[in-house]
């Protein structure tokens, strides 16, 4: 392991958990995942996986994502995503755990 990633581990082990642990998905995540858990982490790779697969970022400025119905489907109906808000309208489909 590198030696950012475990001490960003051993520092943080709540939110590392808070980002692997199963949950069940909402529907509309849950039609875009094609099952019915996931952990938050798996739910942006799949993401991320899905924009390159499909080319949707856009050519003229690679910090930007140009969603197609699928992606708008879960990204809060934007048509235009930059790439920095991308992990948090992700984050918006987990619920919150209390403290």
């Amino acid at each position: 392991m590198l030696p950012h990633v475990k001490k960003a581990v051993t520092d943080n082990p709540k939110k590392v958990a808070d980002l692997i642990d199963l949950i069940n998905l909402p529907t509309v995540l849950r039609d875009f995942m094609g099952q019915s858990q996931s952990s938050q982490l798996n739910c942006f790779k799949r993401v991320w996986s899905y924009i390159k697969d499909n080319n949707l970022q856009d050519p003229l400025n690679k910090n930007f994502v140009n969603c197609d119905p699928k992606l708008k489907s879960i990204l809060l109906g934007k048509s235009k995503v930059d790439l920095a808000e991308l992990p948090m309208l992700v984050k918006l489909h987990f619920p919150k755990k209390a403290k």
